[in-house]
């Protein structure tokens, strides 16, 4: 808890949604903890929404199915509720997906979706991970200089999640085209987003249209397979499926590498923990490592939009019906009332019940492949280039200040040269 007498009074709310915030929005997250808890604010898009900042609170309305995801219960014109989800996906016919909808189609697809992409199969994708990792870091470790967003962090889930969907070599590189669109336009204009998801949509279209014919080994063939008694997901449905398991599957992880590496430069102690864990053959520090990275600076700052389908109460606030709520899990995951010391970061930390990945029926069905990319990339990062460090001020760092999610537009690294020869093929 921060000290009273220097807290200001209460109509002093912090500045939100500004470069400065976005640089570290955790001041502002804790002041608004403290005074404000449930805080209806004017976003930059100019629709206004409710702000939950406290863990309880934040836990009670990610499962609380007055809640609604589906933003036709949107209590604003449908030119603003165009301005809360993801660009272009209304055009796009992309609506039918786990972040859009309610029970009981949400129950049916995610069942159906689950039987799909189950951890066994992340399990089986480990090795393959791994030698796309090495092979991302063979690209630059000769040259003793990188940028770990553009030349790491990124290309990493991109090239993963395209191959565990089926995606064939040839066209990978066009799915990194319009993920990188996404990515730079995190903050700014959304007309280049919409395009690229147009692109995705008819990509994915067409090639789920072209597998119903020739079924392979992959998750999209395992999606059109799905079934529950006598149950498919529609074209529409399995289409708009793969779209949100790439959307939410890529940006995420991008963060989680880049803010996990970052968090790891700012406590170096950790970091040197870690390193030393990891010489020893040791998994232990690096499982509840990448959970506290999740929970100390994680890559989802804000859950999804959800709605209010008839007036409930939040922390003490009369929410009214089709009022936007976005739960802050960034502020949620340092509140003092449920985690020691929050502010700290600490890598064995295991009390850590995290809201990184959500909690309730949207918990992330893409976490134990979050969870595999965010370990894999961080233990080869710092055993194969193990005095890697940043190579410009922190201070010059940007953030790049989209509103859900939290991630470095850059991270420019140094280290040592190393001869390319990788630890797999």
């Amino acid at each position: 808890m921060h000290d009273q007498s220097s807290t200001p009074s209460v109509g002093a709310a912090p500045e939100l949604f500004t470069w400065e915030f976005a640089t570290d929005p955790y001041p502002a997250y804790a002041w608004l903890r403290e005074n404000a808890p449930v805080h209806r604010t004017r976003l930059p898009s100019g629709v206004e929404a409710w702000l939950v900042t406290r863990y309880a609170d934040a836990r009670q309305a990610l499962a609380d199915q007055r809640l609604s995801k589906n933003p036709a219960h949107h209590a604003e014109p449908a030119h603003a509720r165009g301005k809360t989800g993801i660009p272009g996906e209304r055009k796009a016919e992309l609506m039918t997906h786990l972040l859009n909808i309610d029970p009981p189609d949400h129950t049916r697809l995610r069942r159906l979706v689950s039987k799909a992409f189950t951890p066994r199969r992340v399990a089986e994708f480990t090795p393959r991970v791994q030698a796309l990792t090495d092979h991302l870091i063979d690209a630059f470790a000769g040259r003793g200089e990188a940028d770990l967003i553009h030349e790491f962090a990124f290309p990493l889930p991109i090239y993963a999640i395209c191959e565990m969907l089926g995606v064939p070599r040839e066209d990978q590189d066009d799915f990194r085209d319009w993920a990188g669109m996404m990515i730079r336009h995190g903050g700014g204009p959304r007309g280049g987003v919409a395009r690229s998801v147009k692109q995705m949509r008819t990509y994915l279209g067409e090639l789920i249209h072209r597998k119903r014919d020739d079924l392979g080994d992959d998750l999209i063939s395992d999606l059109i397979r799905a079934s529950d008694h006598g149950d498919h997901l529609t074209e529409g449905e399995a289409t708009a499926m793969a779209f949100i398991l790439l959307f939410a599957g890529f940006e995420t992880t991008v963060n989680l590498i880049g803010n996990g590496v970052h968090s790891l430069f700012m406590n170096p102690v950790q970091r040197e923990r870690l390193q030393a864990s990891l010489a020893a053959g040791e998994s232990g520090l690096l499982a509840t490592g990448v959970e506290e990275l999740l929970r100390y600076d994680g890559p989802v700052e804000l859950a999804t939009w959800r709605f209010a389908t008839e007036p409930l109460t939040i922390g003490g606030e009369r929410i009214g019906t089709g009022d936007p709520v976005l739960v802050v899990l960034a502020a949620a995951d340092r509140d003092p009332e449920r985690f020691a010391d929050p502010d700290t970061l600490d890598l064995s930390r295991t009390d850590n019940q995290h809201l990184g990945y959500g909690h309730g029926i949207h918990y992330c069905l893409g976490a134990p492949l979050a969870r595999l990319e965010g370990q894999t990339a961080l233990a080869t990062l710092l055993t194969r280039l193990p005095d890697l460090e940043l190579a410009v001020p922190a201070q010059d760092l940007r953030w790049r200040g989209g509103l859900i999610m939290r991630g470095l537009r850059t991270l420019p690294v140094r280290f040592t040269a190393q001869n390319t020869s990788s630890t797999s093929d």
